[in-house]
């Protein structure tokens, strides 16, 4: 039930909050969400404790005559897309404690709805209900950036929906398609595990054609080159707490999605196709990261930086080996974390300066030291220094891209010099050397900003020394998934 409950509660909060139309939302929020992340570690003690407790799962049918049941359950690795998810929207929300926004209760009221999608789409055994989930949370991130986001908006954000809804129609012609060759005593079944088979029985050619149905709504949602065109103004207009929402946990619903659904569907279509979509993740890579060297506007920068750190997730992945795939969630959870640090410090800058120009901006170590530092610990994290939160997770995926092939490996790894020099460059410019603009100031942070700071920062250190409890949960949870794709 405590799976069942992780999703309702997000759902209860949203009503909450739409109802009650209340002037202190915000704290509302905040504790609400706390409440969820404290579900979420009574969930992760039980898995502990005991993997196969009752209470991690709930099966009921829903639509009985074509098979479709309310699935739900909690694996290592869709525990730790929970904890991920619920760790980070509390921060998202004391993030904005410095923001206004118009009738807020309803900003807020959307971000619990799509946490519980987001956590439906992590938790669903059901195709059928993992493609609900999958839809309802385009829904609430959609409105988030059309009525909140900044200039221009509306196109924006329409471009980004027409992306991702193709998307999602390609993947569910993939789904009707295996649905249709699923037989379990005469019915035909949405169950994962019928749908598994179903994708297996299939003939080198049936398997391709599902592999790219699938994996283009997948490659869409992280995204990868050359599906990636909607995600850099779309994460530069959204408000600030958006842009976490789709750069620390949405973008997570594809890469999860090519382990848990596509990987043990297709073996034969992986087996062909999966070094041209490693291929296309490398591009991503270089692509991306040459482009954030010379971006002027920081925020615009972290965008085309996360293209190039999930152009190295996707390509783990694909791999399709033990490392690869434990490196990949390893590194989802690792991005998510510094990416909430990176695109607030984005919103610091503006709230203090009134610009995100790297060139304008100079000199603001002097004016706040410890805002420097914290905000080096980030950067850190962010470029994979050995015991901060990204190295463990980059040492694996290129580990993993190397057994598949050393040359894609060579090309990948080109993600850990040019990180290294967008981000140094860019906190050279921001903090370092003498003010170019003497109407800058720069002064104390807010105490919501601090928090939210300090936390990304204890858990970057924490997470890099020390990841032994994640890890064991993401290698057991591989384990058993490479037993499928056997």
């Amino acid at each position: 039930m405590l799976t069942l409950l992780l999703i309702t509660f997000p759902l209860l909060a949203a009503l909450i909050l739409f109802l009650a139309k209340s002037k202190t939302s915000k704290t509302i929020a905040l504790a609400l969400s706390v409440v969820e992340f404290i579900i979420a570690l009574a969930a992760f003690g039980l898995y502990k404790h005991n993997p196969d407790a009752c209470q991690l799962w709930f099966n009921v049918a829903w639509v009985q005559s074509l098979g479709i049941h309310f699935n739900v359950a909690i694996n290592g690795m869709s525990l730790l897309m929970i904890l991920l998810t619920t760790f980070l929207v509390p921060l998202i929300i004391l993030s904005s404690f410095k923001n206004e926004y118009a009738k807020e209760y309803n900003f807020y009221g959307l971000i619990f709805v799509m946490q519980m999608a987001l956590i439906g789409v992590f938790t669903a055994n059901d195709g059928f209900l993992f493609y609900v989930f999958w839809e309802l949370a385009l829904i609430p991130i959609y409105f988030i950036c059309l009525v909140w986001g900044g200039e221009n908006r509306g196109a924006i954000t329409f471009k980004f929906f027409v992306y991702t809804l193709f998307g999602s129609l390609f993947m569910l012609v993939g789904l009707i398609y295996l649905y249709n060759h699923t037989n379990v005593e005469g019915l035909k079944s949405w169950a994962i595990n019928d749908l598994y088979t179903a994708g297996r029985s299939l003939t080198e050619t049936q398997q391709s054609a599902v592999f790219w149905l699938i994996f283009i709504a997948f490659a869409i949602k992280m995204p990868i080159f050359p599906l990636h065109t909607w995600q850099p103004n779309t994460y530069v207009n959204a408000p600030t707490q958006g842009t976490m929402l789709l750069s620390g946990i949405m973008l997570k619903m594809g890469t999860f999605g090519v382990i848990k659904w596509l990987l043990p569907m297709v073996p034969l279509g992986l087996e062909k196709w999966g070094a041209t979509a490693i291929g296309l993740s490398v591009v991503g890579i270089v692509y991306a990261s040459c482009i954030a060297i010379v971006q002027k506007d920081y925020k615009r920068l972290i965008a085309y930086s996360s293209i190039a750190h999930v152009g190295l997730i996707s390509a783990g992945i694909l791999s399709a080996n033990q490392q690869g795939i434990q490196g990949a969630l390893m590194q989802m959870l690792a991005h998510g974390v510094s990416v909430i640090g990176l695109f607030l410090i984005a919103d610091i800058l503006l709230r203090h300066t009134g610009t995100r120009d790297v060139d304008k901006l100079g000199g603001i170590r002097s004016m706040n030291g410890n805002f420097a530092l914290l905000f080096l610990i980030i950067i850190l994290g962010a470029v994979a220094l050995p015991l901060t939160n990204g190295f463990i997770g980059e040492f694996l995926l290129i580990n993993g891209i190397y057994q598949f092939n050393a040359w894609a490996a060579a090309f990948a790894g080109l993600t850990v010099i040019l990180g290294a020099v967008y981000m140094l460059r860019s906190y050279q410019n921001i903090m370092l050397g003498e003010r170019k603009d003497s109407h800058i100031a720069f002064g104390s942070l807010a105490s919501s900003d601090k928090w939210v700071l300090y936390i990304v920062v204890i858990v970057i250190i924490a997470f890099g020394v020390y990841p032994k409890p994640l890890n064991d949960i993401a290698e057991e949870s591989v384990k058993q998934l490479m037993l499928n794709l056997k």
